[in-house]
């Protein structure tokens, strides 16, 4: 807030593209993992095993995938938002505006009111406090940072949390392990860990799963059918690593290429901690407080933890408050806190700069860089009262699994979004007219079938089950392969009866030319339906012949100085002064001005995604290795 360049579009929303590879590392990691992850992720753990692991496995590939595959591309075409990109590679306006209002659904539905649920959990638990008075402090804090920072105060806030949730995390795992006698006697021990209720009722409901050491499971009877989550979660991991603006926001931020890989390579290593630092203890809480984690009768599940499904969820906490001492107790309150904010000030920072710019712009085309920042945090505000009010429904869906939930409701929405990124990426024949009609038949498809979720939930262990067959006998994850397909095939059958669009649409805009070093300016849409009225925030930046020749980057990444109108005020009083500098309206003097014309400069050399031949090699061979270990770890734990 006191150092960071907060008045400026670049400056507030990419952190004026200066991080390093530490902290992009660091920012990816702890926007994903969050308070939902020391909730979730343990919470599963206990209610079904290891299986969920499979899932942070997955993750270390798909970030080395976003940084090898995705962010080339995006780096090189100088785009600040992605629905921006998506703008720029089709043409028109539409597929970016419904592109920017579904990511926000899905971060009300899967991110900010799981985080607030999950976070105000572990506070009532650990306090006593009400829910929903846990929710407000926790909204305080975080909008307080996001609001008064931007994204470098997001990213070195990330970079705390990160070191604070690691080392917490592991003091947890080495104490749990420790209590139940090492890894070998928790796999004896949880598969007695039961509560008396089940055990006196002679019951098969609350009982360990028996593949509950398993990550890959049955294909057909089973909550992680192992072809589907090989492709299924695949699929939706393209939209959460690949092509979601809370981690892609991250990588475009980095000062160089190589940098970004480098962060990527960070992140995909500590994305190993959570199975034995969140998932494993999960399963310890769970042997060691079966009366409570393990319950199955309703009603005590109920009188315990505010839940009738199940009370797995309170895995985590339950683990701290019975094993850690009052000082480490308040270390890992800390540590919790330090994750929900993290995870919330990603969120809220990247759903401000996708209604900002993507949507807000189009409604107000002549608004000022002012009224734009104002009106991004006035979002932020909207969805979290949003996020509040659906938070009952988290309680009582996937059997209680909050973990399984983010998934299920990511695979009803997310596969449209993840063909349209690998269709603009790969395959230059795609429309407009075909992508967005393939859009909109792929969200209707997912939210028809999330509809039916939420009507007909699944029943409780003894239930009949009276749903539908397509919810019943399809699982979520075969669901997003459908999703996917459908969406794709939709895309290339309009595609082909639609005229094809110019090459010159092409610039740097796919996987095929990102490289391309043609002067040209054809990548700029120049036809009025494309024109979104923000000269103001749009620059040319002309290459130096060494690395590239002359080439328009377009829209809104440069660090264009506040309006002159928004500070002609010749001598401002003492409280607008404040208010200027606490909100980020400072960029009017000749300093931010010279400051823009070095970034343009900057932006020039790392659109042109130069590497060092060396730094490059030594990343490639990291990368080669990270992806061996994920396949020896899915193996391992699977046989």
């Amino acid at each position: 807030m006191f150092r960071t360049n907060r008045g400026t579009i670049s400056g507030y929303f990419l952190a004026g593209r200066y991080m390093t590879w530490l902290p992009v590392g660091a920012s990816i990691f702890a926007s994903n993992i969050g308070s939902e992850h020391f909730i979730g992720l343990a919470g599963s753990g206990a209610a079904a095993g290891i299986g969920v692991g499979a899932f942070e496995v997955n993750a270390m590939i798909m970030i080395q995938i976003l940084g090898w595959v995705f962010a080339p591309v995006y780096i090189a075409s100088g785009v600040c938002t992605l629905p921006e990109y998506i703008r720029r590679r089709f043409g028109g306006v539409r597929i970016r505006v419904w592109l920017s209002v579904f990511s926000l659904l899905l971060y009300i539905f899967t991110k900010i009111s799981v985080n607030l649920f999950s976070g105000a959990l572990f506070i009532r638990l650990a306090l006593g406090w009400n829910l929903y008075l846990a929710i407000l402090l926790m909204l305080f804090i975080s909008c307080l940072c996001t609001i008064t920072g931007g994204l470098a105060a997001v990213i070195y806030t990330d970079t705390l949390c990160t070191t604070l949730m690691t080392v917490g995390s592991l003091i947890v795992a080495i104490m749990g392990f420790s209590k139940v006698g090492g890894y070998n006697a928790l796999q004896e021990k949880y598969m007695v860990a039961v509560s008396n209720d089940t055990l006196f009722s002679n019951s098969t409901c609350g009982r360990p799963r028996p593949d509950s050491f398993l990550m890959l499971r049955d294909p057909i009877n089973s909550d992680i059918p192992w072809p589907g989550f090989i492709i299924g979660e695949t699929i939706i991991s393209i939209w959460y690593w690949c092509a979601d603006q809370v981690i892609v926001q991250r990588v475009v931020a980095a000062k160089s290429l190589s940098h970004t890989q480098g962060g990527c390579l960070l992140a995909g290593y500590l994305k190993i901690l959570p199975l034995f630092t969140l998932l494993m203890p999960g399963m310890i809480s769970r042997v060691l407080s079966p009366d409570r984690v393990a319950c199955s009768v309703p009603e005590k599940c109920m009188e315990i933890c505010g839940s009738e499904v199940g009370c797995t969820n309170i895995a985590y906490p339950e683990l701290v408050l019975k094993l850690m001492p009052t000082g480490l107790r308040g270390l890992m309150m800390a540590v919790m806190m330090a994750a929900l904010m993290s995870d919330l000030t990603s969120i809220f920072n990247s759903a401000s700069t996708l209604f900002t710019i993507d949507v807000y712009s189009l409604i107000r085309k002549k608004a000022s860089v002012r009224e734009l920042m104002i009106v991004g945090r006035i979002m932020v505000a909207v969805m979290t009262g949003i996020s509040i009010l659906w938070i009952p429904v988290i309680q009582n869906v996937q059997g209680g699994q909050l973990f399984m939930y983010i998934q299920a409701v990511t695979a009803y929405l997310s596969p449209p979004i993840a063909a349209i990124y690998v269709v603009a990426l790969f395959w230059k024949r795609a429309t407009e007219t075909g992508v967005f009609w393939g859009m909109i038949t792929g969200f209707a498809v997912g939210v028809i079938r999330m509809t039916l979720d939420f009507v007909f939930q699944e029943p409780r262990c003894g239930e009949p089950d009276n749903r539908p067959a397509i919810t019943r006998h399809v699982h979520f994850m075969y669901f997003a392969i459908i999703a996917f397909l459908i969406t794709t095939i939709a895309i290339v059958i309009i595609s082909y009866l639609t005229k094809p669009s110019a090459d010159r649409k092409f610039s740097r805009l796919t996987w095929w030319n990102r490289y391309d070093e043609s002067s040209t300016n054809d990548h700029l849409e120049t036809d009025r339906d494309n024109e979104i009225a923000m000269e103001h925030l749009q620059f040319n930046v002309s290459r130096d012949n060494s690395d590239a020749e002359s080439e328009e980057i377009a829209d809104k990444n440069v660090d264009i100085p506040l309006d002159k109108n928004d500070t002609d005020e010749p001598h401002p009083s003492r409280i607008k002064r404040f208010y200027s500098w606490f909100c980020g309206y400072e960029a009017g003097s000749e300093e931010a001005k010279k400051a823009a014309m070095q970034q343009q400069q900057r932006l020039a050399i790392i659109c042109s995604l130069k590497q060092n031949s060396k730094a490059k090699i030594f990343l490639n061979a990291n990368f080669l290795f990270i992806s061996v270990l994920c396949v020896f770890m899915m193996v391992y734990f699977s046989v």
